[in-house]
């Protein structure tokens, strides 16, 4: 026989009425784990010490670690206010879902991960997705391209945000600033790509490109994104 499968948002609506310590207080406490350490941080152990009760209470809140990241992602996804319609201009609604995402994965550098997987079905989750679905569609009634209009803007809001926190993380590990490194390698960039003459367009960009700042990046790319 197979195993019933139960949403946690159908068993939490049941059980919030005789919980002592909210469940939200538990997820804050995940969240806060998770921005500070990462997902790989998130044993039940660790949460119910920063939630203050015990691993063994923990357990009458939620089952297991998937169950508290849907809990982690849905919350996270309500802490900003949308609007509660589209404009009607699309490119400006999308806009508004593009920079909405953008935030919050920045703010929580775990999310970007998550949000790969499987969706979650929580309720500020859908709320963002029903207001994305409605922007979408009023560049097309077609809800199939609606959809992959809107999966090919996540497309470029993820792959910008990682980018962006793959730098954050490489400060970290490394220890070094963007201009320490250019300091660090600017003999063999001196060497190998200035002097030797062999990469003119590099050396061109080396010399005369402005650094652009990640907000400016992002929405250069998005710009170019409706040019194509």
């Amino acid at each position: 026989m197979p195993q019933r499968f139960t949403l946690v948002w159908t068993r939490l609506a049941e059980q919030r009425r005789r919980q002592s310590l909210s469940v939200e207080q538990i997820v804050a406490a995940a969240i806060r784990l998770a921005d500070a350490e990462g997902t790989q941080a998130l044993t039940m152990r660790r949460v119910a010490t920063e939630a203050g009760t015990g691993t063994t209470s923990l357990y009458r809140y939620v089952t297991n670690k998937d169950e508290l990241l849907e809990l982690m992602v849905d919350a996270v996804q309500g802490e900003d206010e949308w609007p509660a319609a589209p404009s009607g201009d699309w490119r400006a609604d999308l806009t508004v879902v593009a920079n909405g995402m953008r935030v919050t994965m920045l703010r929580h550098p775990w999310l970007a991960t998550e949000l790969r997987s499987r969706p979650t079905l929580g309720p500020n989750a859908l709320r963002q997705a029903d207001f994305a679905l409605a922007a979408a569609g009023g560049a097309t009634s077609d809800i199939t391209l609606a959809s992959a209009l809107l999966g090919a803007v996540a497309n470029y809001v993820h792959g910008a945000v990682l980018a962006e926190l793959s730098e954050r993380e490489d400060v970290r590990s490394t220890g070094m600033s963007q201009d320490e490194w250019r300091s660090a390698v600017s003999p063999y960039v001196r060497e190998v790509i200035i002097d030797s003459g062999n990469y003119p367009q590099v050396a061109r960009r080396i010399f005369e490109a402005e650094d652009l700042s990640h907000d400016q990046q992002f929405a250069f790319g998005w710009n170019a994104c409706w040019r194509a």
